[in-house]
């Protein structure tokens, strides 16, 4: 996600400095234009807009808080600081409490639907930091949601996060009813593919979803983090008893070997 990030920004003609804890995987953004970074500190010193998008709450708050990190070098240079991560309400608060000029900006889509420009931008913070933020945004996608509070952004993010994972695992189950009855795959995509009850979100996942096979965009083990962000944040399993059965579906998948394969894998767990 954070590579398609600065590719959207080096495409419209932003000066990027990229950093990552894998020093090769700058390589291809460098070779687009992008400027690398020995190290956060020099990446934030270096912009004016510094943006962090990583896999949970622990390695934000490695970056962000831990010494010579974003929140330490932003404010000695006096960048704003977006984090894209998917990460809890709580860790959101923490980092606009640590610092000011903070805006929690999670992305609603795939890299890919970032790098086309048509992902949602979900961004809370300060008015006078998402006025700072707004060029970026811009240049990102012209569809954002924003909220006065950071930790705001974050819950928003949790919940289309859980509405899309519930999604995948209903449609799933929908094709092992479907088989489970004689019908064949290919009856199961002229009848579901272009549904009206299947969505956007779920249809760009129909056919990993029925084939077993596709791109990894998302993992199946970041979707049970995010689910367990969001029954953390419900505060019991039965106020959101579906939530808690769905997140027990992908924790099965990742038990099974699956965590590190696309959301989509999760359908590989019912009968084919």
């Amino acid at each position: 996600m954070g590579a398609a990030i600065a590719g959207r920004l080096v495409e419209d003609g932003h000066t990027v400095v990229v950093w990552d804890r894998t020093a090769e995987r700058t390589a291809p953004l460098v070779a687009r234009g992008a400027e690398a970074a020995a190290s956060v500190g020099e990446a934030v010193a270096r912009v004016d807009v510094a943006i962090t998008s990583l896999s949970n709450d622990d390695a934000v708050r490695e970056v962000a808080l831990g010494p010579h990190g974003v929140v330490d070098s932003a404010g000695a240079g006096g960048a704003l600081y977006a984090d894209a991560s998917t990460i809890s309400p709580d860790l959101s608060h923490e980092l606009s409490l640590a610092y000011p000029d903070f805006v929690s900006m999670p992305v609603s889509g795939s890299p890919e639907v970032v790098a086309s420009g048509e992902a949602v931008f979900l961004a809370g913070g300060p008015e006078a930091s998402l006025q700072r933020l707004e060029p970026v945004l811009r240049s990102l996608s012209p569809n954002h949601r924003t909220y006065p509070e950071a930790r705001l952004a974050a819950v928003a993010k949790l919940a289309v996060n859980t509405v899309l994972l519930a999604g995948l695992v209903s449609l799933a189950e929908g094709l092992a009813v479907g088989r489970a009855g004689g019908l064949s795959d290919d009856q199961l995509r002229t009848l579901l593919a272009e549904s009206p009850m299947v969505g956007p979100g779920l249809r760009r996942r129909f056919e990993p979803l029925l084939t077993g096979s596709g791109p990894t965009l998302w993992t199946v083990a970041l979707g049970a983090k995010d689910l367990g962000l969001a029954l953390e944040l419900a505060g019991a399993d039965q106020s959101v008893p579906v939530v808690a059965a769905v997140k027990d579906r992908y924790e099965q998948a990742t038990a099974e070997g699956l965590g590190g394969e696309d959301v989509a894998a999760v359908g590989r767990i019912y009968p084919h």
